[in-house]
């Protein structure tokens, strides 16, 4: 089994400083307000100080088949979770308080993997598949009905804000293979951001609206899958080249979810290595 490296990139120095490391597998770093990371691993979530960096268990009751598809609400006291638990074999969505207790449902249909959560928190952003396709849905994050988003775009995924709220970023396939998107969170003008031969998956806006960091998988790449070589990529908000920033084994787990730093100056992500090797 591959050891597992929470990592961080910070922009002004273009410098990466690990974290922490263990050869359990853990995936999808958050970065929290109060300067603590949030990751999965066998179902379960953790939180991760970075004052003294250890995996801490974070209270999430029955859901015990936690995926990597977790965040936190924008003022920082609900974390959003997507579990399967109660529904075998789809992922559901549910919320609880930050510091751990009872998931409270607001998902109907399943498979849900939330993704994303407007910045005035009345929203949230997700992936769904329904009647056999993936496609970007919201509803409000209290539970209702939900909008689907996208159409006739193949496979969507990995929806997330910008900043503002005026935009939603994701990845479809519909053009042959992943690209990265963005569309008005009613479904208006879509745009698309990247077209290259590379295989681009879940952009994640930066807090302070200037960048958009996402993992860009070689050429030919089938889904998401982890244990490849890839780049993490960042582009300019309003569009433009990408730079490379990093190569690093990884894919699945890398950077599913948002992972900024508060202030948009640092990102946390996930690598990989076989035991032994060096980082």
């Amino acid at each position: 089994m591959n050891r597992s490296h929470l990592q961080i990139y910070d922009l002004d120095t273009d410098r990466v400083r690990t974290v922490f490391e263990t050869d359990m597998l853990i995936e999808a770093p958050n970065w929290t307000c109060d300067n603590r990371l949030i990751v999965n691993g066998d179902g379960r979530i953790y939180a991760v100080p970075l004052d003294a960096p250890e995996l801490v268990p974070i209270d999430t009751g029955f859901a015990q088949a936690c995926n990597n598809d977790h965040g936190l609400s924008p003022d920082g006291k609900t974390l959003v979770i997507s579990d399967k638990t109660r529904t075998p074999g789809n992922s559901c969505i549910y919320t609880l308080p930050v510091a751990g207790g009872t998931p409270r449902r607001i998902t109907e249909h399943v498979p849900s993997w939330w993704h994303g959560w407007s910045p005035d928190g009345a929203t949230i952003a997700y992936t769904a598949k329904r009647e056999g396709r993936f496609d970007i849905y919201t509803q409000p994050a209290e539970g209702g009905e939900e909008t689907r988003v996208t159409r006739d775009l193949g496979h969507c995924d990995g929806p997330d804000y910008t900043p503002d709220g005026a935009w939603i970023w994701f990845n479809a396939d519909g053009t042959g293979h992943a690209q990265i998107w963005r569309v008005r969170p009613d479904g208006s003008d879509l745009e698309q951001m990247t077209d290259d031969a590379r295989v681009n998956w879940f952009p994640h806006p930066s807090p302070d609206g200037a960048h958009v960091v996402y993992v860009s998988y070689p050429p030919g790449t089938e889904g998401h899958p982890r244990d490849l070589d890839v780049e993490l990529r960042l582009m300019p908000a309003a569009g433009g080249a990408p730079r490379s920033l990093l190569k690093l084994l990884g894919g699945q787990g890398t950077i599913n979810v948002p992972c900024w730093a508060p202030d948009g100056r640092a990102f946390a992500f996930m690598s990989y290595s076989a035991p032994g090797a060096e980082t």
